[in-house]
């Protein structure tokens, strides 16, 4: 073999074995090709060549190694994607940077361009961190160029947000374009460029934040006080002569190491921040900022309307349809919509002409600082005004103001007029095409007789039911039949036994049982999701049918399981309802493998308040749920809780305040009136409801044992929840699978709810309608005593506390 064909086989080897090798490291004369990667040494990190979708692009960059869904959390060249992968290779190049290049062209596709001095050996390395670093080869410790110093959207730990004050180096985070496009999108993260010691978000096309992180004390951000509460990262903010940013790092000893965090500027505009716990088989985002999505600037693009509470969030305006269909679906809507016919109005100098009309956008929130036209004196002045201008898109007149708005319209906010809590929304006067404007009314015209017409076939069709039934009932009356079965159970579908045994393959799919039966899934036509409730037993079973047709079959509400329909056949009884997806409230509190963020877990409180709040001040006739627990709260695939199981309930007419009974709830979240055999009252639901809400904080049971830090007595968690509320310490009563991510107001808040639902004297205890309201933040709080009756069941030594105001035993401020 000649000595030429001998160093070109070990050149070839050396090159054969630096890509595929498992490594870290590229040095010198080494290449990664398209089927190979870097691992860090830790293995949480890789890097290499991807594709997102089923798009044809390319990208190097780098990603968690250890989840299972490919999640990119680095890309190099976002604005410039590969198309052919032939000969491609990331090498280092003549003159030490790192070069991603196209062999049989020799061109250079993406190179790190940092200042290398003449004849020097670089290496670069992917480090356990994240950060691709390019390193001088004689001294590892000094850096070249690293990945960190330009960033995506992920602020990876360690990483530094902020600026290089000698150098003039800036370190932000963008957003993706959309989920499947790394290229520079809308928004960004970043410091105040101000001088103000403070994260913005803000878009990209935009000087004005549309959210702030407050500034820095030394600890936390002052909008951010739950960061103070969260143990498992150590945040740091740095200001001195050389440079700014903010970094943060996670504690060991307080990560689950089977847990991955992320934390992204998302394509959505929020910055948010993602786990990924062993077993999963997604990421869960804990945090989201700002949390209403339609704080976010200009998210649905021009001519848009945003609703907090619906999904999706974005909706055209009446007269426009979506610019670009597939863009939405990728979650990139700044296109926004377009119009549907185009504004006739044709101006010169003098005059303009236009057929323009308008169409009234009711209870919307209007962008703010609006500029304001002198002029307009009345609600007509306004509108001529903006006829007189092709421009003007929209005006509004309120409070003896004219706003109006020219060319492209953004950030109208859809608001609820019906509830008392938002009642300051305006009208928006859109400006549509002559045509557009008859035709919108020409479909309202349309929809109020087709409701007429539907309202007459239905009397007629509903008096002809009516009649075949009585022909019925005369014909069929059985002695022992049920007495007004069918007015009980009157505008709920009624199924046959074999039709129920059939959807549920008789029975086999079981979902849980109570004190009067179980509960099976089955399926109906059309593929609809059912739960099966069969009640045992004959004379409770009647009973507690009769009750449950008649309460819940009447009662209709967001938070409340819907019944769908019931089954009457001789002694057997079952009750239909709507299936929730999401099983109920216990499996996501106690359970290993799911976990429910701060945010769900306020909503899920706040949606049991509301359902209760209906039942006992809402209905014809009060209802007492009596056995409120988290195995009856369910959850719906979007996590809306349900309030399910009203085998306990019994009926309150309007006449009498209390009622005698002899049922009884579930042990552990009984009221004292309960084990005192008194008369019960709306106030037991309160106190079950106080008990499932520590337990929603916590995320154990209440009956689980707690042992204080630097104790040795078991302590009774809702005792130990009381005296941490008074300590000032509700930060360590979040559940430890949160690791402290929460917002410290909303837990304080929850806490002082519990503590005064649990008090001993029902007249204490606030009622369920002032607990809602107490939630959403529109009445005030004080600080509860600890109930008396709850330090007896523990057998604690703490004394009892109590919060005097003006030498009186506090009340809650409504």
């Amino acid at each position: 073999m000649t000595p030429v064909l001998v160093v070109f086989t070990m050149l070839l080897c050396l090159h054969t074995s630096a890509s595929s090798a498992v490594t870290d490291t590229i040095l010198p004369g080494q290449a990664l090709g398209v089927d190979n990667k870097l691992i860090s040494s830790n293995g949480r990190y890789a890097l290499g060549f991807f594709q997102i979708g089923h798009t044809a692009n390319w990208y190097l960059g780098i990603w968690f190694n250890t989840v299972p869904k490919f999640t990119s959390a680095w890309v190099a060249n976002r604005d410039k994607p590969i198309r052919n992968t032939t000969s491609l290779e990331l090498t280092i190049s003549h003159d030490g940077n790192l070069v991603v290049v196209n062999r049989s062209t020799k061109s250079a596709i993406w190179t790190t361009q940092a200042n290398i001095k003449r004849n020097s050996t670089t290496a670069a390395m992917l480090l356990s961190s994240g950060n691709l670093v390019l390193t001088d080869s004689s001294n590892s410790t000094k850096v070249l160029w690293q990945s960190f110093d330009h960033p995506t959207d992920t602020f990876f730990p360690g990483a530094k947000l902020g600026w290089d004050k000698v150098t003039g180096l800036k370190r932000r985070f963008v957003s993706w374009k959309n989920l499947v496009n790394p290229a520079t999108g809308a928004y960004c993260e970043q410091l105040d460029p101000s001088g103000v010691d403070q994260l913005l978000l803000l878009a990209l096309n935009s000087s004005i934040p549309y959210w702030s992180t407050g500034v820095w004390n030394g600890k936390y951000f002052a909008a951010l006080p739950e960061m103070s509460a969260r143990h498992s990262i150590s945040p740091k903010f740095v200001d001195n002569d050389k440079e700014k940013y903010l970094t943060y790092n996670l504690v060991a000893e307080y990560m689950d190491p089977n847990m991955v965090t992320r934390h992204v500027i998302d394509v959505s505009g929020q910055a948010k921040t993602f786990i990924w716990m062993k077993g999963s088989e997604d990421w869960v985002m804990i945090n989201a900022q700002p949390r209403a999505q339609c704080d976010v600037h200009a998210i649905c693009g021009p001519f848009t309307i945003c609703t907090d509470n619906k999904v999706p969030h974005c909706n055209c305006m009446e007269g426009f349809t979506i610019t670009s269909p597939k863009d939405w679906e990728l979650e990139n809507r700044a296109g926004g919509c377009s119009r549907n016919t185009q504004l006739d109005c044709i101006s010169n100098k003098s005059t303009t002409h236009t057929t323009d009309k308008f169409y009234s956008v009711p209870c919307v929130k209007l962008p703010q600082n609006a500029p304001k036209v002198e002029a307009a004196a009345s609600a007509s002045d306004c509108a001529q005004i903006c006829l007189s201008n092709c421009s003007c898109s929209a005006y509004s007149f309120s409070d003896n103001r004219c706003s109006m708005w020219h060319n492209e319209l953004l950030n109208i906010r859809q608001l609820q007029c019906s509830d008392t809590t938002n009642s300051n929304g305006e009208i928006l006067y859109l400006r549509l095409s002559a045509k557009d404007v008859q035709s919108l009314k020409n479909n309202r015209r349309g929809i109020v007789a087709g409701i007429v017409i539907g309202t007459g076939i239905s009397t007629l069709g509903l008096f002809a039911l009516v009649l075949l039934l009585m022909i019925w009932r005369n014909k069929n009356k059985r002695s022992g039949q049920i007495r007004n079965e069918s007015e009980v159970c009157d505008g709920i579908a009624a199924f046959r036994y074999n039709d129920l045994q059939r959807a549920t393959n008789s029975f086999a799919d079981k979902l849980g049982g109570g004190s009067f039966g179980s509960v099976f899934k089955g399926f109906i036509k059309g593929s609809n999701a059912i739960a099966v409730k069969r009640l045992d037993g004959a004379y409770q079973g009647e009973k507690q049918f009769r009750a449950e047709v008649s309460s819940i079959g009447a009662v209709q509400h967001i938070n409340l399981v819907k019944l769908v329909g019931f089954c009457c056949e001789g002694s057997k009884r079952l009750l239909v309802y709507e299936y929730m997806s999401n099983r109920s409230l216990d499996v996501h509190l106690f359970g290993s493998n799911s976990m429910l963020n701060w945010t769900a877990r306020y909503e899920i409180g706040l949606g049991v308040a509301r359902g209760l709040a209906y039942l006992h001040d809402s209905c014809r006739d009060r209802v007492i749920h009596c056995d409120i627990k988290p195995e009856n709260i369910l959850l719906d695939a979007s996590l809306l809780p349900k309030i399910a199981d009203f085998g306990m309930a019994k009926l309150l007419g309007r006449d009498y305040s209390r009622v005698l009974t002899t049922m009884r709830g579930t042990t552990g979240y009984l009221a004292p009136e309960w084990l005192t055999g008194v008369p019960i009252t709306p106030k037991v639901d309160v106190f079950s409801y106080g008990m499932v809400l520590l337990e929603i904080i916590s995320g154990r049971r209440n009956s689980c044992p707690t042992v204080p830090s630097g104790g040795n007595t078991d302590v009774y968690f809702p005792v130990h929840a009381a005296h941490k509320l008074l300590e000032g310490d509700v930060g360590s009563l979040v559940d430890h699978k949160l690791h402290g991510i929460a917002n410290l107001d909303e837990l304080e808040i929850a806490c002082k709810v519990a503590c005064w639902c649990l008090q001993d004297n029902e007249l204490d205890r606030p009622t369920m309608g002032q607990v809602v309201q107490i939630l959403q933040g529109l009445v005030e709080i004080t600080m509860p005593p600890i109930p008396r009756l709850l330090q007896a069941m523990a057998g604690s030594s703490h004394s009892t506390c109590s919060f005097f105001v003006s030498g009186k035993r506090a009340a809650l401020h409504v």
